[in-house]
């Protein structure tokens, strides 16, 4: 079955009490039992719900994954993720990583005695010299936000079962439409719901898929014990988004393709990152492991000063947090999403006062650089 084909159709079944083709919306926070430890396999809304269970089957599908589990945000996952281990542990995460999982890790599970290290995964040496005894989980982020590096999957999952190590990625920028880290020997896949699987920047979730049986009783029990589900109405628009979104990224990917080509060229731009260019030092390797590129761009504009000009005249683009919706988002991740980032880390990593990310819509493309293009004049 091809992956438009499950979109639509993972985990879906028309309703049986009445047809309905669309998934209901089970808005309930208990279940009546038929008698003591008889029940409809649902007993209480935190730990199940019919409509997420749905979205969280579907997931499991497009990922190749045995189990789905979905969560109220994309941090609400990840830090339950982590919950899966216990003080004293190490964990080894992506320098370029999204500026909340720095911060979940740095300013908060610190707190708590979980070690975070963040390192370059795409050197795989790196990655397998900075393996200690204590560490149990990798936690990649492949493409990165906002640099777009790319990490060797299968390298990557060789290592850490070799060393039996836990190993996570972070998926939201390339969704499972583009890559599907599962077949290359990863243990667990992560997505921000927010971004491309709803693709419409009108909910929040997070999910999690993964195949270990055992892992996977122990997620639930801490997605039970800690509350951070996703409500049922949020499950359906995510399960209503995914519907379209071969047909969204194949747009998306086509169209940022053109807009990198355009920065790349443009005289204004110092330094482009988008793996879809020749330029960019893993292009091969995100040819092998990617589908298509991504609608991911980032782009440098060499100062502070001609990032603020750039992101005021932007008329179609939209200045705002986030990516992945049908239209054209951009912003400043040094002052944004990575705000929580130490400056001196941000210019280690490429994170500058210059850098602009863009989450390239749907729309016209010739309309998106015609933006860029008055905007960068």
């Amino acid at each position: 079955m091809g992956f438009s084909t499950k979109a639509v159709h993972a985990g879906i079944e028309p309703d049986p009490t009445t047809g309905s083709i669309m998934t209901p919306v089970h808005l309930t926070s208990t279940y009546v039992q038929e008698e003591l430890g008889v029940n409809k396999g649902y007993e209480y809304a935190r730990v199940s719900n019919p409509t997420r269970t749905v979205l969280e089957k579907s997931i499991a599908e497009l990922e190749g994954g045995k189990e789905g589990l979905a969560f109220g945000s994309g941090m609400a996952a990840i830090t339950t993720l982590f919950m899966a281990l216990k003080a004293g542990d190490h964990i080894i995460v992506s320098r370029d990583v999204y500026g909340g999982t720095y911060r979940l890790g740095k300013l908060v599970l610190n707190n708590f005695n979980l070690d975070f290290e963040f390192v370059d995964t795409t050197d795989l040496d790196i990655l397998k010299k900075t393996i200690k005894s204590s560490t149990k989980m990798v936690f990649i982020e492949t493409p990165t936000n906002p640099t777009m590096e790319i990490t060797d999957l299968a390298g990557a999952a060789k290592i850490c079962k070799a060393k039996k190590v836990i190993s996570v990625v972070d998926n939201t920028f390339a969704s499972p439409y583009l890559q599907r880290p599962l077949e290359y020997g990863i243990d667990i896949v992560m997505h921000s719901a927010t971004k491309y699987l709803n693709g419409h920047s009108d909910m929040l979730g997070g999910l999690l898929v993964l195949n270990d049986a055992k892992m996977i009783e122990k997620l639930r029990f801490l997605q039970k014990s800690i509350g951070g589900i996703m409500s049922p109405f949020e499950a359906w628009m995510c399960i209503r988004g995914i519907k379209t979104l071969a047909v969204r990224m194949d747009r998306a990917c086509n169209n940022a393709m053109e807009v990198a080509s355009f920065l790349s060229r443009h005289r204004k731009v110092k330094k482009v990152n988008y793996p879809g260019l020749l330029s960019h030092p893993q292009h091969r390797l995100a040819q092998k492991q990617m589908s298509e590129f991504g609608g991911m761009i980032s782009f440098d504009l060499g100062s502070l000063e001609s990032a603020k000009k750039f992101l005021k005249r932007v008329k179609l683009c939209a200045l705002a947090e986030s990516l992945g919706g049908v239209e054209t988002l951009i912003s400043h991740p040094a002052t944004m999403t990575h705000a929580s980032v130490p400056a001196d880390e941000r210019n280690r990593i490429g994170v500058t006062d210059g850098l602009v990310r863009i989450s390239v819509g749907i729309e016209d493309v010739k309309d998106i650089i015609a933006d860029i293009k008055q905007a960068l004049a």
